[in-house]
């Protein structure tokens, strides 16, 4: 493992454990050369998941972009960090254990969307505003009441 400060290749693992999802490893390092420590992450690399667009295209799952969209629509709320990785972690683990490795990108999409509603309302419209491409205020308006009722 390379050291993130210096590049140095000489370092050593000081703790090891389990995540809370049980899906990674937690490596606390610490470098040989300028004695920083960092943290690293280690999980099993799955069969690669491929998401069909709305306009027929294929792409490779990515679970960065999945984290970052829901992150961009719980900024300025109270939902952690951690939180939205076990959203990530649960979505994921159900993609993974369905019988296809394609999936649509609209089934990945509700699957965000049923989540956020529980957790966090703000969140959930935001999300709904670009995964249903609202239009115009109307379209709030709208999923506003749904959630109201």
């Amino acid at each position: 493992m390379k050291c993130p400060y210096c590049g140095s290749k000489e370092t050593e693992v000081v703790e090891t454990r389990d995540s809370d999802d049980l899906e990674t490893i937690r490596r606390r390092r610490a470098c040989l050369k300028c004695e920083k420590r960092f943290t690293t992450y280690e999980r099993v690399e799955n069969i690669n998941l491929v998401v069909i667009k709305k306009d027929g295209r294929r792409e490779q799952f990515n679970r960065d972009k999945l984290k970052s969209g829901i992150i961009r629509s719980c900024e300025k709320t109270k939902v952690s960090l951690d939180r939205i990785e076990k959203i990530v972690v649960e979505i994921e683990r159900e993609l993974r254990g369905a019988d296809s490795v394609e999936v649509e990108s609209k089934k990945i999409g509700q699957l965000i969307a049923q989540r956020l509603k529980k957790l966090d309302k703000v969140a959930y419209i935001r999300f709904s505003s670009v995964f249903k491409r609202f239009v115009d205020v109307e379209d709030f308006e709208k999923e506003v009441k749904k959630l109201i009722k």
